[in-house]
């Protein structure tokens, strides 16, 4: 168990337990550890925020003025943060992209459109008008190296996918723009997010074969590839929390793939690793029971609030925050052994937060603030099952904003 914030403590203290559960987020400590990534970025590499990860608007807000644009995934997403942070550069992803959420991003004028297959690509251009050019990347799904692909938590590419054009479509696509098939359409260069949970030299390594590639593609059907983006995917440690990517090296990476290619403008759209550390799920302890030789306690709330841990097969890591309060006439228990299980009020035996946990002692009553919660956490999560009332939410500013 790692230290929470001062500031985080305090509001977790604090808050009444008709609040709990809560989310809290940092939004100061979120822009800090975004200025950070931002200065460790050359020049010439843009950083988009890839909204998926979380898309509240207090979030999406506080990045505001630190990030070059926003990554979206579906017309809800577009319009969400077409209107919470307007006229901001927005590119739109995903595999799936219907004709109605084509025609939403040509409308909202997005800044690139990945296109993820010749069908689409086709889909695309019938909206596009001498009026209304579209600029596009090519998503492609190149290989990975053994390190790479072994080393990944989520492989999106190298393997067989959904996500973007093998290199013998996106050699026909390429073919299809230097012929003029497609006049409305600016083709750019290439998207290839490829593996999530790597860390900086594979990172690095993954970025410059895209790179490469992507300037031989455009040498082989005569067109010039200003731009590569690719994607996210830097490690987070649920293991160690206090533990980041190493954004300098990173950076320096990029600078060496940019410094040897003068004409390539690099993107990147990190999401988990840059909001995962700004976000905790406090809930308090409802019940301590022993089982079969083991304990657990159980919390209200569980994973039908915070996904994460059930959908990566790991224990989210967390503080307990004791309290002395207690206001009823029936005694506390508490654990006895030196683990327990932390378990969600669901009828399910995945509803597991978190497994032999170490603890000198937890009561009923006690609060468990778990960590890495500001990604992938509340927006992804079966909210409904059961029924149970969805948790409160709470924003720590900076101390030159009013507000929570």
């Amino acid at each position: 168990m790692s230290r929470l914030p001062s500031a985080v403590r305090e509001r977790v203290e604090e808050l009444d337990a008709a609040e709990l559960p809560a989310y809290v987020y940092d939004l100061g400590g979120l822009r800090a550890h975004a200025e950070t990534i931002r200065a460790a970025l050359p020049d010439r590499v843009e950083l988009y925020y890839a909204a998926k990860a979380n898309p509240e608007p207090e979030i999406l807000r506080a990045l505001a003025e630190v990030v070059d644009g926003y990554e979206v995934s579906s017309g809800g997403e577009l319009a969400h943060v077409a209107t919470t942070v307007p006229g901001r550069l927005l590119a739109f992803g995903g595999p799936g992209k219907s004709q109605d959420e084509l025609a939403a991003a040509c409308a909202h004028g997005v800044h690139r459109v990945h296109v993820e297959s010749i069908g689409e690509l086709h889909r695309l251009a019938a909206l596009s008008t001498p009026d209304r050019p579209i600029g596009v990347l090519l998503r492609v799904n190149l290989p990975l190296t053994d390190r790479a692909l072994t080393g990944s938590a989520l492989a999106m590419g190298g393997r067989p996918s959904p996500f973007g054009l093998d290199r013998g479509q996106a050699e026909l696509a390429a073919n299809a723009f230097a012929e003029g098939r497609f006049p409305w359409l600016r083709w750019h260069g290439v998207h290839a997010h490829l593996a999530s949970g790597l860390e900086a030299a594979d990172l690095v390594a993954v970025a410059e074969s895209i790179a490469d590639w992507s300037i031989g593609l455009g040498e082989r059907h005569g067109a010039d590839i200003t731009e590569v983006n690719v994607g996210g995917g830097m490690h987070v440690d649920y293991t160690a929390p206090d533990r980041r990517f190493d954004w300098a090296a990173y950076g320096a990476g990029l600078r060496r793939i940019t410094d040897a290619r003068p004409e390539l403008r690099l993107r990147i759209e990190p999401g988990r690793a840059l909001t995962a550390y700004s976000g905790w799920y406090v809930t308090d302890v409802l019940d301590v029971k022993p089982s079969h030789h083991a304990e657990f306690a159980i919390v209200r709330g569980g994973t039908h609030h915070l996904r994460t841990p059930a959908a990566k097969g790991h224990d989210q890591p967390c503080s307990i925050v004791r309290t002395d309060h207690w206001p009823h006439p029936w005694p506390r228990t508490a654990t006895t052994a030196q683990t327990v299980t932390v378990t969600g009020q669901l009828c399910t035996p995945k509803d597991v937060l978190a497994e032999g946990l170490p603890v000198s002692t937890l009561r009923t009553g006690d609060r468990i603030a778990f960590e890495l919660a500001g990604a992938y956490a509340w927006n992804i999560s079966h909210r409904d099952f059961l029924m149970h009332p969805p948790p409160s939410f709470h924003f720590l500013r900076g101390r030159d904003e009013a507000g929570e």
